[in-house]
């Protein structure tokens, strides 16, 4: 760790990745405050996105925890930045929708305090390990996208362990982890896959004609794409973002255990989430019957204190 002096007791170092634009003083002030107290070393990690000057840098190898404060990208950001040293990331929510967040940013001090005494539970996040033409070797923790750069349709040809699935003829394909099968995937309309699911999906995007339902692969599954552009060529994307790596010939293999989250035994279920944040959400039917009986409910306790 560069110009950092770590403490002796408890958590010697913590890593910071925080949003660029995004108002994080609070979490962060909370984040400083508690560091200050106890004798933490704070370091600014070295990620993708992060563009905003905290202080001293930090080497991730060094650090303890790294800290995530923004939304689910910044914790993609620092995921990618911990997980090569193995270190966990405590994801902050600051007004995001927040599927890999742990807490709300008026609750990162209690949080760190958990941490520290060990009161955390640790949740693996899987990564696709793709493996390009060229030889490069990429990974992805919410999904990998090959989808068209521009006029001309992408011509796809799936394998799976080496067995033809589908050639798909149309705007590109999605391949997704569970943790990310509730972003891009379904809005595809590919399935959710629950999160400790050792699986993954491959999920056409829009087609011209034809038939190929989204496949749900195994882990120990291996998928190759093939991939033919028009004079628009081809865009790869790894977490959203595009990366500098011809999107043709790509092998996508599942790592169950490629990086750590910490996570808290009373936080609310995966599903609970979804639903307050409105990714799953009720028939309108039933939303309408349940304002009529709470209507109904409250018609009827106020007649009974009238009586009263």
């Amino acid at each position: 760790m560069t110009a950092l002096d770590r403490s002796s007791s408890g958590v010697a170092a913590i890593g910071l990745v925080v949003h660029p634009t995004r108002d994080v003083e609070r979490p962060l002030s909370a984040v400083r405050e508690w560091a200050r107290e106890r004798g933490v070393a704070l370091g600014q990690v070295d990620s993708f996105g992060s563009r905003r000057p905290l202080g001293p840098a930090a080497e991730v190898a060094d650090c303890d925890l790294v800290v995530a404060i923004g939304g689910d990208g910044t914790t993609l950001a620092a995921i990618r930045a911990a997980a090569p040293a193995a270190r966990p990331v405590l994801g902050v929510a600051c007004g995001s929708l927040g599927a890999l967040t742990a807490v709300p940013a008026g609750e990162v001090g209690g949080a760190l305090e958990r941490f520290a005494r060990g009161d955390w539970v640790s949740r693996s996040i899987p990564a696709l390990r793709v493996t390009a033409g060229s030889g490069a070797r990429l990974a992805a923790y919410n999904d990998l996208a090959v989808v068209r750069a521009g006029p001309g349709q992408l011509r796809v040809t799936a394998r799976v362990d080496g067995v033809l699935y589908a050639r798909m003829a149309g705007d590109g394909c999605i391949v997704s982890t569970p943790a990310g099968s509730s972003a891009y995937t379904i809005a595809s309309g590919g399935p959710l896959l629950a999160p400790a699911l050792r699986a993954y999906v491959l999920t056409g995007l829009p087609r011209h004609g034809g038939f190929s339902p989204p496949l749900v692969l195994d882990a120990d599954s291996t998928l190759e794409l093939d991939v033919q552009s028009g004079h628009g060529g081809a865009r790869l994307e790894l977490d959203g973002r595009a990366v500098d790596e011809p999107a043709r010939e790509l092998t996508v293999a599942f790592d169950a255990d490629a990086a750590l989250l910490v996570a808290f035994s009373d936080q609310e279920p995966h599903l609970t989430g979804l639903r307050r944040r409105g990714i799953v959400a009720d028939s309108p039917r039933i939303v309408a019957d349940d304002a009529r009986y709470a209507e109904a409910a409250g018609s009827s306790s106020s007649a009974q204190e009238l009586m009263q």
